[in-house]
């Protein structure tokens, strides 16, 4: 068992978008700032595939790189940040409900010196962003 501090939580929102819809916009990762405002910029080092990395850039911060450590298609990705101890895993999961009903899920667990800390900051703007995600998967404008 890992004794170092853990902080979790998670948001969920419903969408009549497709998960393939979801999966679209999950996988065109330089497309992430049009519908997250925490992101400045972002660049993949390779394919949207587990073990491929990336570099994002918060408004006003420096850059972080993370590693996707997950990946299934029209399902969920997995994301992992490491800051010195500190590990920052963000769970990005679709879950078809009905026919035209569609959970999307971010689940974030953070492990570490000041997970508590940081955590909350790292997923205070969840919200907004998955409603920003839903508006453009809907085709609306946010």
């Amino acid at each position: 068992m890992d004794a170092r501090p853990a902080w979790q939580t998670q948001f969920s929102i419903e969408t009549s978008a497709s998960p393939e819809a979801i999966w679209a916009l999950f996988r065109d990762v330089p497309g992430w700032t049009l519908w997250n405002a925490g992101i400045e910029t972002i660049a993949l080092e390779g394919p949207f595939a587990a073990g491929t990395g990336f570099v994002m850039k918060p408004p006003g911060e420096e850059p972080l790189r993370a590693v996707l450590t997950e990946v299934r298609e029209n399902e969920s990705f997995v994301d992992e940040t490491r800051i010195d101890d500190l590990v920052i895993a963000v769970t990005h999961r679709i879950e078809p409900l009905a026919p035209s009903r569609t959970r999307i899920t971010y689940a974030v667990d953070a492990r570490g010196e000041g997970a508590a800390e940081i955590g909350p900051m790292i997923s205070a703007d969840f919200p907004d962003v998955l409603a920003a995600l839903v508006a453009i998967a809907e085709g609306r404008r946010s």
